[in-house]
């Protein structure tokens, strides 16, 4: 770096972020530095802007510290050699004969040594304790300001009314380093106002923003200074540069110098920001003129920052707790619906205000076991099953995916970023495409930016190009999700996925139960159905014979009485056998074979051909495939759902009976449909279950067992059991039987 002001053609922006600018080999040229060997305390760089400190006191380069500049620092020999690593000190302020009194600091970075003596400003404080009043009035006002915004347009007032620049703004980054203006203070010497303006991540560059963290606070006091170069003596010329990073009067970037001309400004200062170590965002003021701020002024602003700094994070941490626990509030409304109920992902939904509040969104959809139940404003099903499909695939940790610009991640969303440019999803299954997803709307607003932040800068800066305001329209993005939404969105994924496991092993047990009472369910009911055939049998076999015998000595009353003890017999006879046969089908073995379907239904059609006889029916009967079954099996299965369909059409003007089929990718789906009495789908959980009727047995005969049995035998085979019905107008039941490997089409 030279002494002097480089020219614009020598600034190149791409490397500024690249720049040295911890060891620029130079300071400014309002005091000196020296830098000295730790072990004996000796001179061994030095930069000093004034020729005449040299020509009153020569030249301290390689000379004990104690006797440098007439002797000004030997009573600070002891406070620097004990300096710890990475500390700076103040050491008072000193009288350099000849050049006047100096504000000196000692340093130490690593095995570096440094002593820092800066000149004094006429008129300036004598203490920190002179500043005290205005700093205890600023610690006052902050207790009763609400907002963050308060606090930093109070922030920037001190410290213009402190230092006396001319603007000074309260500077905040987003979570991509863009800065915003968020607070304002400046008399009519710089125009125009930038509160709201924002400013692109590579004005102040990732390795500027370290140093920042590190330093709190920094000043320019002239734009056109020039710079004094840090001498060394011959031995360490090979050395590595000095880092000067803790040094006020270290040197800075002259693409930042240009940049700060171009605003036309004289001087600068910045004060850093800090929440919770983290760079929040910065103090920085700005004069039209060069300008100097002494030592205790910015020892001040620095303290103002720090107390800032505090009462930012405590108000956001404050805000925080409280969404937090009003978040937390909800999800206890949300679980304790859903741990009350057997199907729990749809009781989440129930309430669907509590939902799209949790993460304060406008739409809400609940995909699961592929059901999609939608609520808000959200985009079509099919829309939501696509987005499913392609959040299956994408990369996201902790099972959560969330951005504010869906469409940019997703060209697909553009279609529906009115309502869902915002997406927050958490997976609740590692097995099947089961999510949670909050929608928000897209938000059309106007950015202004100091620059277009898209631009790439190719060649030098030229005067006030690098600060042109320049105005994009965001679209096709929401309000951003913040950590309050993400964390309530895994906490809600975490006691989701405890109810699962809970319900499973509840499931689990349950299940574990439920086959041993079966086993010895069905082991009971085998033995009593068998064994009740026999007096069944008996009784209306002796109550036919007391008939016969007596027919003549018996009364018509008596008659009657014997006709109902036969037709009671028979009945249970009939529910016994039923009762055996659905016992039978849980104990038989499966012989599985390919066979024509289309035969078995027309055998089975034309066995049932009495039961409607008298009766004219309309068969229609698809052509059915071959599958793999049991031929004993799906012969009781198709004798159940025609003979049904026969006995529900009795009534029927014109009884119709259709035998369909259609083959999806994993299988055959079968159906018999009728336009008989039909039944109310309100009751149809019941229609497949033991003993369950949904007709008065005066009306239709049957014990209730023959659905059941079609649903344990397609069960068995692999396959699935519905039916779709409507009171009047007929009824359809379908099932299906899976693809085998090689399944003939």
């Amino acid at each position: 770096m030279s002494n002097g002001i480089p020219s614009e053609s020598a600034l190149d922006l791409s490397a500024c972020a690249r720049e040295p600018i911890r060891t620029p080999g130079a300071i400014q040229p309002y005091g000196m530095l020296l830098v000295l060997d730790p072990a004996s305390l000796v001179v061994i760089e030095r930069a000093i802007s004034r020729p005449a400190v040299l020509e009153a006191h020569g030249d301290p380069l390689g000379q004990p510290v104690e006797a440098v500049l007439g002797g000004t620092l030997a009573p600070c020999r002891s406070v620097i050699a004990e300096l710890a690593p990475d500390t700076t000190r103040f050491l008072g302020a000193h009288h350099v004969e000849g050049v006047g009194t100096h504000q000196v600091l000692g340093h130490r970075v690593g095995d570096a040594l440094m002593v820092e003596l800066e000149q004094s400003v006429p008129g300036e404080p004598g203490s920190l304790e002179d500043l005290y009043p205005q700093i205890r009035q600023f610690m006052g006002a902050i207790e009763r300001l609400g907002t963050t915004t308060e606090l930093c347009q109070l922030a920037a007032e001190l410290i213009c009314e402190l230092t006396g620049f001319d603007r000074t703004l309260v500077y905040q980054f987003d979570k991509e380093w863009n800065g915003a203006v968020v607070g304002e203070h400046r008399n009519n010497e710089l125009l125009p106002s930038y509160m709201d303006l924002r400013f692109p991540e590579s004005d102040i560059p990732a390795q500027a923003r370290a140093l920042y963290r590190q330093n709190r606070v920094r000043l320019i006091a002239d734009s056109n200074y020039q710079s004094v170069s840090l001498l060394r003596s011959a031995e360490r010329a090979d050395a590595a540069p000095t880092d000067l990073s803790p040094v006020m009067l270290r040197s800075v970037s002259p693409v930042h110098l240009q940049y700060m001309r171009n605003m036309g400004t004289g001087a600068s200062m910045s004060v850093s920001l800090l929440r919770e170590g983290e760079l929040w965002g910065l103090i920085s003021c700005h004069n039209q003129q060069p300008m100097r701020v002494p030592y205790h002024v910015r020892t001040a602003c620095e303290f103002i920052g720090q107390i800032l700094s505090l009462q930012i994070s405590l108000k956001e941490r404050a805000l925080g707790v409280e969404q937090r626990i009003a978040r937390r509030a909800i999800q206890v409304r949300l679980l304790g619906q859903m741990a009350g109920d057997t199907d729990f992902m749809s009781a989440l939904g129930r309430d669907a205000k509590s939902l799209l509040a949790l993460t304060q969104s406008s739409g809400a959809a609940i995909v699961h076991r592929g059901a999609c139940l939608l609520h808000g404003d959200c985009p079509s099903k099919a829309q939501v099953m696509s987005l499913v499909q392609w959040l299956a695939v994408q990369p996201h940790e902790g099972d959560l995916f969330h951005t504010d610009s869906l469409s940019a991640r997703w060209s697909e969303a553009s279609a529906f970023s009115g309502v869902a440019s915002g997406v927050l999803a958490i997976s609740i299954s590692q097995v099947h495409d089961s999510f949670v997803i909050w929608f928000r709307p897209e938000v059309v607003r106007t950015v202004r930016w100091g620059g277009d932040p898209r631009k790439e800068v190719t060649g030098p800066l030229s005067p006030r190009e690098s600060f042109e305001s320049w105005k994009e329209t965001v679209q096709q993005q929401s309000l951003p999700w913040d950590e309050v939404d993400v964390d309530a969105a895994l906490e809600l994924r975490t006691a989701i996925v405890d109810i699962v496991l809970r319900k499973a092993e509840e499931m689990a047990a349950l299940n574990e139960q439920l086959v041993r009472s079966n086993k010895e369910l069905e082991a009971f009911s085998y033995s009593v159905s068998h064994d009740l055939r026999a007096p069944f049998r008996h009784i209306v076999g002796y109550s036919e014979l007391l008939w016969s015998s007596a027919e003549d000595k018996l009364n018509s009353s008596e008659k009657r009485f014997v006709d109902t003890i036969v037709e009671s017999a028979k009945s249970a006879g009939r529910l016994v056998d039923d009762l055996l046969s659905f016992s039978q089908m849980g104990r038989s073995t499966m012989g599985q074979i390919y066979m024509e379907m289309g035969t078995l239904v027309e055998d089975v059609r034309r066995t049932l051909e009495m039961e409607a006889e008298g009766r004219t029916i309309q068969w229609t009967i698809a052509p059915l495939p071959k599958v793999e079954a049991d031929p004993g099996m799906l012969r009781l299965v198709w004798q159940n759902l025609l003979s049904n369909s026969i006995k529900f059409t009795r009534d029927t003007p014109a009884p119709a009976i259709e035998i369909g089929h259609e083959r999806t990718d994993t299988e055959d789906v079968f159906f018999v449909k009728d336009n008989g009495c039909g039944f109310d789908m309100r009751y149809v959980d019941k229609l497949f279950g033991v003993f369950q009727r949904l007709h008065h047995a005066d009306e239709f005969e049957g014990t209730g067992i023959g659905l059941a049995n079609v649903h344990r035998i397609i069960t068995r085979h692999g396959g699935r059991v519905w039916a779709q019905g409507e009171v009047g107008a007929g009824a359809t039941i379908f099932f299906t039987i899976p693809l085998q490997h090689g399944d003939p089409a």
